[in-house]
């Protein structure tokens, strides 16, 4: 197996560089899953896409993305956890550039395939570093308060970049603002990433359960993503994912039997009830808030009329209280325990997706409609980022945080591309024939009141399923850390500090 350097230098510099590379990592993931958006229109006016291929700019990501997570979280676990890093922004950076220059529709969609490729390299990994190079408690808490936040940024930032970008500078920037951000981050982690060490023999690649399992996934999300122009019951549809679930199911089956799984299926059993109740959260989360995320865009656009970067600035109130959520999830989840802030998470961001259900009305307006339900609920979901990441590896032995790792990418993006296509359908059918102001609002308040009862059975999955334990300051006191975390996490608590927050609010300014 191949595992983090136990001894990585003390040099304070390097500290210093880990954690922005890995939060650039995931800011970077999230924002491409949406800044392209916007800029559509404009992608196919100069390039000539045919109106019903259009939509493939933003599936090609997602397609790769998502069928190759599982495969990039346990590539971090057999090659090493830099090597893989630095490979994801290599393919990442490359990619983005050769989408910048695309010079026909086939070019810009197979660019942005090989970016969700890199993109699922790069996820897993980012996790798995912060969970063997920082101690249990207050630095671990730290580091994945500020990795959620970097997720949830860049997909509200990627919205308005979107706008801005496309409006000023045109459609290209959008891809090709990716490329310096990959190259200051390859030189960061070129000495800020502690180099890998073998400390056993090669382990070898699952490749039965690699092809099963990305052949599954990139099936299940292609069928859910094709439900708006082909409806759940046509044969296209009911076949892709009849496909998808036997790919899946022999994948679970060869899992079963194999010495050196992708996924030890024994993650998700009674001894890992975290880990099972952390993908369960991931999964229900996920599926309602991309969603509601989605609709709110189109609110703001289609029912109140904002321009693109209005619709972007709009979510700004969102990007406040995910930060605030996930400060009080650093300093409290020691405290309160994982279990309870999930639940309390869960509920509070669906009280804000209720709020919005009830509010959302062709006469709304920005403090009226919007500021409210967009504080609540992402205040409610920033408390999750930090119990989830820690519950998702929690207990997972180094050698696999990045198959756990890559499991809960997988869980997350699933849900998002489920909860997208079952929102957009309930959209639809409250819409009905009317294309007025009025008609899109109703469609839009039936997916609110959805997403909102898809975070309640977050919470109530979370409520029954994740196992009672020792809070993380009673964990890490009675538990020295590994190697690695003695190293790096001592270190880095120091240089994390109390101004963790401080450190969030001028990234955000910034």
């Amino acid at each position: 197996m191949v595992n983090v350097n136990p001894n990585p230098s003390p040099n304070a510099q390097s500290g210093r560089l880990l954690l922005p590379v890995l939060l650039t990592v995931q800011f970077l993931v999230s924002l491409d899953m949406s800044v392209v958006n916007i800029a559509l229109p404009d992608m196919g006016d100069d390039l000539g896409f045919a109106p019903d291929s259009l939509l493939w700019v933003v599936n090609a990501y997602a397609l790769a993305f998502g069928g190759l997570l599982m495969l990039g979280g346990r590539l971090a676990d057999l090659i090493g956890r830099r090597t893989t890093l630095t490979w994801g922004f290599a393919v990442f950076g490359v990619a983005s550039l050769a989408g910048g220059l695309a010079l026909a529709p086939g070019q810009l969609v197979a660019a942005r395939a090989v970016q969700g490729a890199g993109a699922a390299a790069l996820a897993p990994v980012a996790l798995a570093l912060i969970t063997v190079n920082y101690a249990a408690g207050p630095a671990r808490s730290r580091a994945l308060g500020l990795w959620g936040v970097s997720g949830a940024l860049g997909g509200a930032v990627g919205i308005m970049a979107g706008g801005v970008l496309t409006d000023w500078v045109g459609w290209r920037s959008v891809m090709l603002i990716n490329v310096p951000a990959v190259l200051a981050a390859l030189l960061a982690a070129r000495h800020g990433v502690p180099a890998d060490r073998r400390t056993g023999p090669a382990p070898r690649l699952d490749v039965t359960g690699a092809l099963l399992v990305t052949a599954g996934a990139t099936l299940l999300v292609l069928g859910l993503v094709r439900t708006e122009t082909h409806g759940w019951t046509s044969g296209t549809t009911l076949g892709t994912l009849g496909a998808a679930a036997l790919l899946l199911a022999a994948f679970v089956a060869v899992e079963a039997r194999k010495r050196e799984p992708l996924l030890r299926l024994g993650l998700l059993g009674a001894a890992h009830r975290t880990v099972l109740s952390a993908n369960v959260f991931a999964l229900l989360m996920s599926s309602g808030q991309f969603a509601a995320f989605y609709f709110t865009s189109l609110h703001l656009q289609q029912v109140m009329e904002y321009g693109p970067t209005a619709a972007g600035a709009a979510f700004l109130p969102f990007c406040a209280g995910i930060v605030a959520g996930s400060t009080v999830a650093t300093r409290t989840v020691g405290r309160f325990g994982e279990r309870t802030l999930l639940v309390a998470g869960g509920l509070l961001g669906a009280a804000g997706f209720g709020w919005f259900a009830l509010t959302v009305e062709a006469g709304s307006t920005f403090l009226g409609s919007v500021l409210g339900p967009s504080l609540v609920a992402s205040v409610g979901i920033g408390l999750c980022f930090v119990p989830l990441g820690t519950a998702a590896t929690g207990g997972v032995a180094p050698e696999e945080t990045g198959m756990a790792s890559g499991l809960l990418n997988s869980s997350r993006q699933l849900g998002g591309s489920l909860g997208l296509a079952v929102l957009v359908t309930v959209a639809a059918s409250a819409t009905g024939e009317g294309r007025g102001r009025g008609a899109l609002a109703d469609g839009y308040a039936a997916a609110f009141a959805v997403s909102a009862g898809l975070l309640v059975a977050a919470a109530l999955a979370t409520a029954v399923l994740h196992g009672r334990r020792p809070s993380l300051a009673a964990t890490s006191a009675a538990t020295p850390p590994r190697p690695a975390e003695t190293a790096v996490g001592e270190e880095t608590s120091e240089i994390l500090g109390d101004d963790v927050e401080t450190g969030v609010s001028r990234s955000t300014q910034g």
